[in-house]
């Protein structure tokens, strides 16, 4: 299933969603080398994206020592540990495993990524910024995305592979549109040996997204190699979008709607 738009009507323009958007869109084209190498795109993640084995040390894998050595060695090539923390000491001065978590944030690995991560910012974040106020929902998404990233470490706490994308906090923004707006209708498009046009209550269309990532992540524990999808950030980015709305947020009003369509811009007027 990949939503298209929800029918769901807003107050005001989500000044907020449509700045993240612009952000994460400005770092893809501007900071990220997106247009390089494959080589130059892997140096710059190593060098600005979060690593969970840096996160659960608190050191960067450059200056981890033998520990770190042994890591890269198993899980990237045997006997690359040495010359790649030689490599990561000379392009990554001065990193900082700390502020890598937000950094990552937006950071994206290719144009899917990012066009995926930012139609579902589009289609969801208006909703939950209206209900909770443009303020909230910057430090709503924020720890969103931190509580994603610390599933993730939590599950790999050892892998020397970057992790990047707006995904984890965006799932938190699925988590609680799902609390706020169980029964809004979504339109999407569904691709079940041929394509078709539906329109599902949020409840279905997220319910069944957030169970596709708890049940990938659960059959990547025991495999050898995984998909590079980071299952468990969407995981708990989602859970913690759930939970923040019930215990923080679950009684404010709705704002009442003078119009039955949203007043919103609509790039796709579907």
């Amino acid at each position: 299933m990949l939503p298209i738009r929800d029918v769901n009507p807003t107050r005001r323009t989500p000044w907020v969603t449509m700045g993240l958007i612009a952000a994460n869109v400005i770092v893809f084209l501007f900071w990220q080398p997106t247009f390089g190498s494959p080589q130059r795109q892997q140096t710059f993640f190593f060098c600005q994206a979060l690593i969970p084995y840096e996160v659960s040390h608190t050191t960067t894998l450059a200056e981890g020592g033998a520990e770190a050595r042994r890591e890269i060695d198993e899980q990237l090539q045997a006997g690359a540990g040495r010359p790649f923390q030689r490599f990561l000491a000379e392009r990554c001065p001065g990193k900082s495993w700390l502020a890598s978590v937000f950094v990552s944030m937006f950071l994206h690995g290719g144009w899917l990524h990012i066009g995926g991560n930012m139609l579902f910012l589009w289609i969801f974040g208006n909703n939950v910024e209206d209900r909770l106020g443009r303020l909230a929902f910057i430090v709503f998404y924020l720890v969103g995305g931190l509580a994603a990233a610390a599933l993730q470490v939590l599950f790999a706490p050892d892998s020397v592979v970057p992790n990047v994308g707006a995904s984890g906090a965006i799932a938190a923004v699925l988590g609680a549109y799902l609390v706020f707006f169980p029964h809004a209708r979504i339109q999407t498009l569904v691709f079940f040996f041929f394509i078709t046009w539906v329109e599902l209550p949020a409840v279905i269309v997220l319910g069944s997204w957030f169970v596709l990532q708890l049940l990938s992540g659960v059959t990547e524990l025991g495999a050898q190699v995984n998909s590079g999808v980071a299952y468990w950030a969407h995981v708990g980015g989602f859970v913690a979008g759930v939970l923040l709305a019930l215990l923080f947020f679950r009684g404010r009003r709705r704002p009442a709607y003078g119009a039955p369509f949203p007043p919103r811009p609509d790039a796709w007027d579907l």
